[in-house]
């Protein structure tokens, strides 16, 4: 009987599809395994098996399969539960899951751009097939698959350049920025002449005359634990070095006399090495009630919110947590909202488990994210993984807790391209299928888990005092407006703020500036005519940086050099509107001459070791003020901010959305919470336009519980979350008439299955991005309705949208739960 298998490609076409296989392969295939199939006339993709059967479709002929990529799964019983799961609930295609979950390097095709690693030495086990494709490569370094098929004629190439990636040999091309290498450590060992106490003793007198030769050999007996019962420690070169306080040239000294010999090993591309491991830190009285108020939550529900003020200690209480978990043999994920958050929050867990912690996101390589999935594949992976949204997506065997921090972060939403998953929702979901547990922490929840909480769906519990019990720090909030009027400002600075920071600088403390916005200004303007520069392919106006001098749409990266005349009326006089970081770190440039001062935007930060540069010259005192956007605001940790400025609150305030309220307080209160964190209280001088508003003082006195009551009452009254599930419908298209027309039938066909619960379509605060215009169409949803029948019926309609050739080129899209 024939057998086939039905696989999920990573294309974003809605279904599975249907391949068949020889005999031969039965034992070798098995759910979750990578094959080769074609698709279409030439092309050649990774497909994952996630059905073997004997059914045979009706109505075409069935291609058979290529090959077979792996010898276990790659994707686990409940990832596939999960990515099934994702789709339903997002209106996503399962191809669109796949793509957005595996690594690069795990789904390669025939449009996979390949090349040579140059410094790949080639071993005398390659099959003539690999050899053959090594040496096409020799002649030309970076060739598409499709170009090796055609050359070497080999049409099953697949497999063979999916060993060459394993054996290093080649390297995908994206990967060429980052000019990957094994990552590899030196370490020490005595030669195997001095593996004895006796062999060892009449070294200590020869060397004599060497004392720092003497001093290396004492201290790597030391490290090492040489004399202690069982095999000696390893110690890697650059601790032997660091603790002796000696040179290069001692230890090589000691290599040439036959007394120490270097070796090489690879310690992998995401951390590991020797460290030393710290115990953990005891936990305060209310830290420690905390602790036990959570274990006795998630021993009764599923999901505890962890609500505790800024400052209040609640990573010490997640650390004690994931202890727990591993002592029970369980694994845990710690889910960050911001890649900036996990270079402090890495160190202090390597600090106390060491090679336990593997951590994921998408600063790292592909090839380091291939590693680490392999590796959580093993019979020995990471027991905890820290990481970015993209995390849920790595394979998990014995899955027990998961932490969610800063959990009301919009960052745990994905925006594009689909699936357009929610890290937190998702997450919770993740955790129900291993029957683990969740711990939401924040200081400031979302609307909707508080709601949650007050609706006994989740348990919560409170730290309502800072770690030490140092105060809250004390908000001043300042009138803009009216200092502006006087003309008594300095550039974008009150005079608080400023008197505040010159004390604060000659106490030799430091200072975090808020400014969410990036760029010098976010707008240019010519004051003759009104001109002002917009970009080509979005409707936006530009932001202008002026390191570059150059205006940008923070959209598409459109970019347009700054010119010296209006090119509408040719007059000079053009005007900067607005103020960005870049603005405000030249200011403070001229205002403070003698400080150090550092800027953390998008801008600054698009290198993993930029984050980690610009926080840990902030921690160690080498920079006394840091100005940043939102990145700043996300559970940093220093000990030295005595005062913050909030720059301009109104921006926040003023943006178009039944959220902005809730955001504003959020923010807010998280950026004034980096100040005094240690010692004493810290100050935050909040300017503002907008004195009068409730915002103010909620902020002020950290009224929480008041600014939710009133947002749950506004949202209950115009049907918005969580009272109501959203769902926006969203299209696109180059031509706006014709996309008008298209909007208008949609929100016809919604109206007759959904009636007064479809608003819209409406063009959005941005209506055309990257050449195509856009229109909404708002759903709104009561709880008590069935969602899988609401899908069931958005697929149909978009499906015969989709089918009528009038709107063949319309893209159509849905939202869930937008944020």
């Amino acid at each position: 009987m024939k057998q086939f298998v039905d696989v999920v490609l990573p294309l974003p076409i809605p279904g599975l599809f249907t391949y068949s296989f020889n005999e031969a392969d039965v034992e070798h295939l098995k759910i979750g395994v990578r094959v080769i199939v074609p698709f279409g006339k030439k092309k050649y993709y990774t497909a994952i098996v996630v059905k073997l059967h004997t059914n045979a479709p009706v109505g075409y002929t069935v291609k058979p399969i290529f090959s077979i990529l792996d010898d276990t799964p790659i994707l686990l019983a409940e990832q596939l539960k999960f990515w099934n799961w994702l789709s339903s609930y997002y209106l996503a295609a399962l191809g669109d899951v796949y793509k957005a979950a595996l690594p690069s390097g795990l789904k390669l095709a025939s449009e996979t751009i390949v090349e040579l690693n140059l410094d790949y030495i080639g071993t005398p086990d390659l099959t003539d097939r690999e050899t053959k494709l090594l040496d096409l490569l020799s002649e030309d370094p970076i060739q598409s698959v499709t170009k090796l098929i055609k050359d070497s004629g080999i049409e099953n190439i697949l497999p063979i350049v999916n060993k060459l990636l394993e054996r290093g040999a080649l390297m995908l091309r994206e990967e060429l920025k980052n000019n990957y290498k094994p990552r590899l450590e030196t370490r020490v060992r005595l030669t195997s002449t001095y593996q004895t106490n006796e062999a060892i003793e009449p070294l200590f007198d020869q060397l004599g005359n060497a004392p720092k030769q003497l001093d290396l050999l004492i201290k790597y007996i030391d490290l090492s634990r040489f004399f202690a019962q069982g095999d000696p420690k390893e110690v890697t070169r650059f601790r032997l070095l660091e603790q002796a306080n000696a040179s290069g040239s001692s230890l090589k000294g000691l290599v040439d006399k036959g007394v120490f010999e270097e070796y090489e090993i690879e310690i992998g591309r995401l951390g590991g090495g020797l460290a030393d491991i710290d115990d953990l830190h005891s936990l305060s009285r209310v830290q420690n009630q905390a602790l036990q108020e959570i274990q006795a939550a998630l021993a009764d529900k599923p999901v505890c919110l962890l609500q505790g003020v800024t400052s209040s200690g609640k990573t010490e209480v997640y650390i004690h947590l994931i202890q727990e978990a591993i002592n029970n043999g369980k694994q845990v994920l710690y889910l960050l909202p911001e890649i900036a958050l996990t270079t402090q929050i890495t160190s202090r867990l390597k600090r106390v488990f060491g090679d336990k912690l593997g951590v994921y996101h998408s600063k790292f390589t592909d090839a380091e994210r291939v590693e680490i999935w392999k590796k959580q594949l093993s019979d020995e992976p990471y027991q905890i993984i820290l990481g970015v949204r993209s995390s849920i997506f790595l394979p998990f065997q014995r899955l027990g807790l998961i932490i969610v921090d800063e959990e009301h972060e919009s960052t745990y939403k994905q925006y594009d391209p689909a699936p357009r998953y929610h890290a937190r929702d998702a997450a919770i979901v993740l955790a129900h299928l291993y029957d683990a547990r969740v711990l939401l922490g924040t200081a400031t929840p979302s609307v909707e888990t508080w709601y949650n909480c007050q609706t006994q769906k989740y348990n919560l519990v409170q730290l309502t005092e800072r770690y030490k019990e140092i105060k809250l720090p004390e908000i001043l909030p300042v009138d803009v407006y009216d200092l502006k009027r006087k003309k008594i400002m300095k550039g974008q600075f009150s005079p608080l703020l400023l008197s505040l920071m010159r004390e604060t600088l000659d106490k030799k403390e430091q200072i975090i500036l808020f400014q969410n916005r990036r760029g010098f200004a976010p707008m240019v303007e010519c004051n003759t005519c009104g001109w002002v520069p917009k970009c080509t392919n979005c409707d936006v106006s530009l932001t202008y940086h002026k390191r570059l001098n150059e205006l940008t749409c923070h959209y598409c990266g459109y970019t347009y050099q700054l010119p010296t005349v209006c090119p509408a009326c040719e007059g000079v006089d053009l005007t900067f509107k607005g103020f960005g970081t870049e603005k405000v770190e030249a200011e403070i440039k001229e205002l403070f001459p003698d400080a150090s001062v550092a800027r953390m935007d998008l801008d600054t930060t698009r290198t993993r070791t930029s984050f980690e540069r610009i926080i840990a010259d902030f921690e160690e005192g080498k920079t006394n003020i840091l100005i940043g956007t939102q990145m700043v605001s996300k559970g940093l940790d220093f000990d030295h901010v005595s005062v913050v400025g909030i720059l301009n609150a109104d921006t926040m305030l003023n943006y178009p959305d039944f959220r902005a309220y809730e955001r504003s307080y959020q923010l807010m209160a998280q950026v004034a919470g980096r100040a005094g964190r240690r010692g004493k209280q810290g100050r935050v001088v909040l300017q503002t336009r907008s004195m009068d508003h409730p915002i103010i003082p909620q902020v002020i006195n950290n009224r929480y519980e008041e600014m939710v009551a009133s947002q749950l009452e506004e949202r209950q009254l115009f049907h918005y979350p969580p009272f109501y599930r959203l769902i926006y419908v969203y299209l696109k298209h180059r031509d706006e008439k014709k996309l008008d027309f298209m909007a208008q039938h949609m929100a016809t066909a919604l109206r007759g299955a959904f009636g007064a619960r479809v608003l819209g379509p409406d063009k959005p605060p941005v209506g055309r991005i990257q050449l195509l215009y856009i229109r909404k169409i708002v759903l709104k949803i009561e709880r008590n309705i069935s969602m899988p029948q609401v899908k069931e019926v958005l697929l149909k309609i978009k499906n015969n949208m989709i089918r009528d050739k009038n709107f063949k080129s319309l893209i159509v899209y849905y939202d869930v739960d937008p944020m």
